[in-house]
C-alpha cells in the first residue's frame, strides 16, 4: 500500500465488547463500521491493553488520553473533562482539567515535571475544578518545574483566566505557606498566558514543531475556546464545551482525531437528570451539543476518527446517543470512557483501554532538589507552639536513622 492510501486507511477501534465500545474499521474518511469479529493490526496485537509508562511513541505518533469523560457531576465511572495529548517529540499537554480527573492523571506514571502546560477551553469547574490539586498537590508530587497555564479571556477582565488564577492564589494563600519554607517549592510557581477569547485560528502556542491554535467557542459567557493541536502533519481538535459553530466547522476540517462534547439527549435529561422539559432543551442543546448536533458537524468536518465525551456513558445511554448520533454521521466514531487511550499515526488510528494501577506512586524528580527555602517558613504563634509535644525520646531515633543513612546532621523543629 502506498503512503499516500495508508493515509486514508484504517482506523482499529480496539474496545472491550463486554462495555459495549465501538470496535471497527474504517476503510475510507466517510467511515464505516466493520464487523465486531475483525482483528487489530498483528504489529501490535498483543498490545489490546495499554499499560502506561511502558510503551513509547514513534517519530510520527501522537498518544491521546480520555482523563475525564463524564458530565459536570463527577462519579466514580466518569470525571469532569479532561484529555491528555502525548507526542512522539516527548512534549504533553493537558486540555482542561476537571473535576476527579487528578488521579487519573496520576495513573498515567508520568513525571510531573514533563505535565507542565495545561489548557483551558473555559472556567466551569467540571473543566478547570482540580487545577489545585494537580498544582499545589504536584509540589509534594516531585513537580519542581513552574506549571504553566493557558487560558481564554472574557468579556470584561474578571471573567478572564488570569483573574481566575489571582483569585485561587489568594483562596490557597494558607496552603501556599505551609509549603514554601518545607519543601522545595519551585514546582508551586503558576505561569499564566491569557489569550483573546475572539482570536480566530490564531497561533497561542508554538515551540518544540508544536503549533497550537484557539478558536472561539459557544458557551455559557463570551470566553470559551477550542483548539487545535498540528505536529508532524498531525492534528488533533478538541472543543471543550460548545455548541455547533462556524469556527468548528471551518478550522477543524480533516483532523485526525477530532474530539467534541456529545451530550446526554434531551429526553434523558428529563427521565434520568431530573430537568425539567424547557431545561433539558436549553441545555442539552442550546448550551451543549445534543448527538444528532454532534453527528452533524462531524459530517461537515469529516475527521479520520470522531470522538464524543461529556456525557454519561452507561449501558442503557450509550446505545441511545450512538443511535441517535447515527442519524446525521456514519463514518469513524468512538464514544469516550475515561481512561480510553487513541494511539494516532499518519496510517493508523488505534483505540484501547488502559490497565489501571490504584496503587501509584509518584515519579522520582528529574532534577535535583534544593533545599528548602526557610525565609519563607511562617512561624507558630506561641500559642501553637505552647500545644507541641516533642515526644523526643520517639522523634529522635527517627532523625538519628536519616542522618545515618544520608550523611546529614538534621535536629528536630520542635524540641
Amino acid at each position: 500500500m502506498s503512503p499516500a492510501s495508508k493515509g486514508a486507511a484504517a482506523i482499529a477501534l480496539v474496545v472491550a465488547i463486554v462495555a459495549g465500545y465501538l470496535w471497527g474499521r474504517s476503510d475510507e474518511r466517510a467511515g464505516r463500521v466493520a464487523p465486531l469479529t475483525e482483528t487489530a493490526s498483528a504489529k501490535k496485537a498483543e498490545l489490546d491493553v495499554y499499560y502506561p509508562a511502558t510503551e513509547s511513541l514513534g517519530k510520527n505518533e501522537m498518544r491521546v488520553v480520555a482523563l475525564g469523560t463524564g458530565m459536570p457531576s463527577v462519579r466514580p465511572k466518569q470525571a469532569a473533562a479532561c484529555w491528555l495529548v502525548e507526542l512522539g517529540n516527548g512534549e504533553k499537554f493537558l486540555f482542561d482539567i476537571g473535576s476527579g480527573c487528578h488521579e487519573r492523571l496520576a495513573a498515567q506514571k508520568i513525571p510531573y515535571d514533563l505535565i507542565d502546560k495545561v489548557f483551558f477551553g473555559h472556567l466551569h469547574v467540571d473543566h478547570m475544578g482540580d487545577l489545585p490539586s494537580f498544582w499545589l498537590g504536584g509540589t509534594v508530587m516531585n513537580r519542581l518545574t513552574p506549571l504553566r497555564i493557558w487560558g481564554p479571556s472574557g468579556g470584561t477582565p474578571e471573567y478572564g483566566t488570569k483573574h481566575a488564577m489571582d483569585l485561587m492564589k489568594q483562596m490557597y494563600v494558607w496552603d501556599i505557606g505551609t509549603r514554601g519554607g518545607v519543601i522545595d517549592f519551585r514546582g508551586g510557581q503558576l505561569d499564566v498566558t491569557e489569550f483573546a477569547f475572539d482570536a480566530v485560528n490564531e497561533v497561542i502556542y508554538e515551540e518544540k514543531g508544536v503549533t497550537i491554535r484557539s478558536i472561539p467557542a459557544v458557551h455559557g459567557l463570551d470566553g470559551a475556546v477550542s483548539f487545535i493541536l498540528e505536529w508532524n502533519g498531525l492534528k488533533f481538535a478538541y472543543s471543550s464545551d460548545t455548541i455547533p459553530n462556524k469556527w468548528w466547522a471551518e478550522h477543524t476540517k480533516g483532523a485526525d482525531i477530532a474530539i467534541h462534547e456529545c451530550f446526554l439527549p434531551a429526553v434523558l435529561l428529563v427521565t434520568k437528570q431530573g430537568f425539567a422539559p424547557l431545561e433539558a432543551l436549553n441545555v442539552g442543546t442550546q448550551g451543549h451539543t445534543s448527538p444528532e448536533q454532534f453527528g452533524k458537524v462531524m459530517s461537515m468536518t469529516k475527521p479520520r476518527l470522531a470522538v464524543g465525551y461529556h456525557f454519561y456513558n452507561d449501558f442503557d445511554t450509550q446505545p441511545e446517543v450512538m443511535r441517535r448520533v447515527r442519524k446525521t454521521y456514519d463514518g469513524p466514531l468512538a464514544l469516550a470512557l475515561d481512561y480510553m487511550v487513541f494511539n494516532v499515526t499518519p496510517d493508523e488510528i488505534r483505540v484501547r483501554m488502559s490497565a489501571v494501577d490504584e496503587e501509584i506512586w509518584p515519579s522520582p524528580p528529574m532534577k535535583k532538589r534544593n533545599p528548602p527555602d526557610t525565609s519563607k517558613v511562617i512561624p507558630f504563634s506561641d500559642f501553637t507552639k505552647s500545644g507541641v509535644l516533642p515526644y523526643p525520646e520517639v522523634v529522635q531515633p527517627i532523625y538519628d536513622e536519616i542522618n545515618e543513612l544520608y550523611d546529614t546532621d538534621y535536629e528536630p523543629i520542635f524540641k
